[in-house]
């Protein structure tokens, strides 16, 4: 994929005018005001990962409506003091995969604190544990993008980004982790869910978005074929009388909107060539956040991003923030 975006220059000026729904704020202080109404309901075992210099903990908590949701914590074998804990969420498709996945961070002198991401986790490249009991309603397109599509109560990225949120205030209470140094990170979906997150809280040590997903729907839709954004271009090719109320529920879930709301100091990433998350997209949002900031652009990536070399960025981004 060669260069197909705007040139750099407009990008780094790029800020589209989309309108957010008038009751943004107060649709997702009820959501998170009524999944606040079950307990976390926190469950800890210890997990033999064959790790000697890691502790980790195989982790539950309720998410939305009370469901189920695994995590992993993973830490420094006898650290001192409360640590700093990065909230990681995963890509599409992906799920929490295998402890002996995640040891950069605690290696740095970070507790990880993995969540899981309800229904996914059947690919080949991260396996999953956690089951999204809500189901669907209504007719879908293949994976999650258009599950509940038309209504935002019952779209399936509002159970997602509660649990997100969710899974802050367990890493927040957990014995050992220091609950004014939470960071929040994510690449593709995992970035998007971070930007989300980053916009409904505002008690964040930082947030680290890759490459994020869930951004500038409408432009995303008409500016790429790749998926999953196309799961929603395949559904409105069939469902040709639903396009204003498909792109009215996914206004209350535009990584745009959240953004405009983030206030912690924020590390962003874009790939020029990236047609999957493309790049008018990832700094529609970047432009838009409001806390210190700044974004690693590499130009000749596609999704992948800056790969090893990105991890690189992150490790400065928390030695900034020990």
């Amino acid at each position: 994929m060669a260069l197909f975006d705007l040139p750099l220059e407009q990008l780094r000026e790029y800020r589209p005018d989309v309108p957010e729904p008038a009751d943004f704020d107060e649709f997702w202080k009820t959501t998170l005001s009524e999944a606040g109404g079950f307990g976390l309901d926190v469950r800890l075992e210890p997990y033999d990962a064959g790790l000697p210099g890691l502790d980790v903990l195989d982790v539950e908590f309720a998410g939305w409506g009370g469901h189920p949701i695994k995590a992993w914590l993973v830490k420094p074998k006898g650290a001192e003091g409360p640590l700093p804990c990065v909230v990681e969420y995963i890509g599409y498709s992906g799920g929490r995969s295998y402890p002996w996945a995640h040891t950069v961070f605690p290696a740095a002198g970070w507790a990880h604190f993995v969540m899981d991401t309800r229904g996914q986790g059947y690919g080949n490249w991260q396996p999953g544990d956690t089951a999204d009991p809500y189901g669907t309603t209504g007719p879908t397109n293949k994976g999650w993008m258009t599950q509940g599509l038309e209504s935002p109560e019952h779209y399936y990225y509002r159970r997602v980004f509660t649990d997100a949120y969710r899974a802050v205030d367990v890493a927040k209470g957990l014995d050992g982790i220091d609950p004014d140094r939470i960071v929040v990170a994510g690449g593709s979906q995992g970035g998007g869910i971070t930007q989300a997150v980053g916009g409904l809280r505002s008690d964040l040590a930082g947030a680290i978005v890759d490459v994020p997903f869930l951004t500038h729907f409408q432009r995303a839709v008409t500016i790429t074929d790749a998926f999953p954004y196309q799961e929603i271009v395949e559904f409105l090719s069939g469902q040709r009388l639903r396009e204003d109320r498909v792109f009215a529920t996914l206004n209350y879930f535009d990584g745009l909107h959240f953004a405009a709301r983030g206030t912690a100091p924020a590390l962003y990433s874009v790939g020029l060539m990236d047609d999957v998350c493309p790049p008018s997209t990832v700094f529609a949002a970047y432009n838009r956040w409001q806390g210190e900031k700044r974004i690693t652009v590499w130009p000749w990536n596609k999704h992948e991003g800056g790969g090893v070399h990105q991890r690189g960025e992150h490790l400065k981004f928390l030695a900034e923030r020990r």
